[in-house]
């Protein structure tokens, strides 16, 4: 479902019967515009013929294409009518809920924020009682719970205490800055209106940009971050930046890079179709920072896969420079031969 979004607004659909008729009207255009004097140009490295086609084929395809699901929605062999409408409505509801993902520490932060503050208004003018308000109190506690790293329930952020505490952070530094919050934060400290201030990042940010923009040092030493460098080709994991003046910067970037979706979400996407062989639906993974497929995992989407396109699916995860680290093959389990 995550690999049936398009990421980028405005990106082209795949329509065969339109893409023929674009480039019958470019060799008319072509002809019509026809120059001898092209002849004496001096061309490049001529392309073979199979060179040439396989650049066709996958224009004609719209490879390569990130959105597996309406890949395979419109070009799937076998598929019936109905089969691809149910991965039009799964693409349909993934692209519907792509924005959430993008915006949960936003989302929560800003409904518990929110919340709080109503709810201490209330008490503040009397309508609601001491005791009302402590069982209120009780419920928020809960919910921005942040366990420290040592502890057994330790997963990562509370998206509802990192959001809580940078709203409430935010208010602090409109309202009642000091001078390191007028050194980090000089559009928006002393401003005045909170709640100007809010709205405009509410409207204008996203998780990952909400963080590189607006975590403060003064957080950063609350939670006491710090960020650890663990790489696979090397013994032992490196505290590479902790809560002060050197990694500050360091920590707030690592951190709104975890919220990144385009950095956390593997980078896959269907290259090339084998059709004058055995119709294999060809994979890549654009590996980052080392960060391999999970096997067993991988193995399981693939089948998936296979058994929609009807015919088998590879998948190679390659890395910066192009080498190949792993491949995967998977063939789809019985079709039969009505099909």
């Amino acid at each position: 479902m995550s690999h049936g979004i398009d990421r980028y607004p405005g990106k082209k659909k795949l329509d065969l019967r339109a893409e023929e008729k674009r480039a019958g009207d470019r060799r008319q255009h072509e002809e019509s515009a026809f120059n001898d004097l092209w002849r004496t140009v001096p061309a490049g490295k001529v392309k073979t013929r199979s060179v040439l086609s396989a650049e066709r084929r996958r224009t004609l395809l719209g490879l390569p294409q990130e959105n597996i699901l309406y890949f395979l929605e419109k070009t799937a062999p076998r598929l019936q009518p109905w089969q691809r409408e149910i991965l039009r409505i799964v693409r349909h509801i993934a692209q519907y809920f792509y924005p959430q993902s993008q915006t949960k520490v936003m989302n929560e932060g800003t409904a518990t924020y929110v919340h709080y503050r109503i709810m201490s208004r209330l008490h503040e003018q009397g309508r609601l009682s001491d005791g009302n308000f402590l069982e209120f109190l009780q419920s928020h506690t809960n919910v921005v719970f942040q366990p420290s790293f040592d502890d057994q329930r330790f997963s990562g952020f509370n998206p509802y205490a990192l959001g809580f505490a940078m709203m409430q952070d935010i208010e602090r530094i409109v309202t009642k800055p000091d001078e390191e919050d007028r050194q980090w934060f000089p559009d928006i400290a002393g401003k005045g209106d909170a709640m100007a201030v809010l709205r405009d990042v509410w409207a204008n940010y996203r998780d990952e940009s909400f963080i590189s923009q607006f975590l403060s040092p003064r957080l950063m030493r609350h939670f006491r971050m710090f960020h650890l460098h663990d790489d696979p080709t090397e013994a032992g994991i490196l505290v590479d930046a902790i809560h002060n003046e050197r990694g500050y910067r360091g920590i707030r970037r690592e951190l709104a890079r975890q919220y990144d979706v385009g950095y956390i979400d593997p980078n896959i996407e269907v290259v090339d179709v084998d059709l004058a062989g055995d119709r294999r639906l060809m994979l890549r993974h654009a590996v980052v920072k080392g960060a391999q497929l999970q096997e067993t995992d991988t193995k399981r989407v693939l089948q998936h896969l296979a058994d929609l396109w009807t015919y088998d699916v590879s998948l190679v995860e390659v890395d910066t420079s192009g080498n190949v680290l792993k491949e995967y093959v998977v063939s789809p389990r019985g079709v039969s031969a009505a099909a």
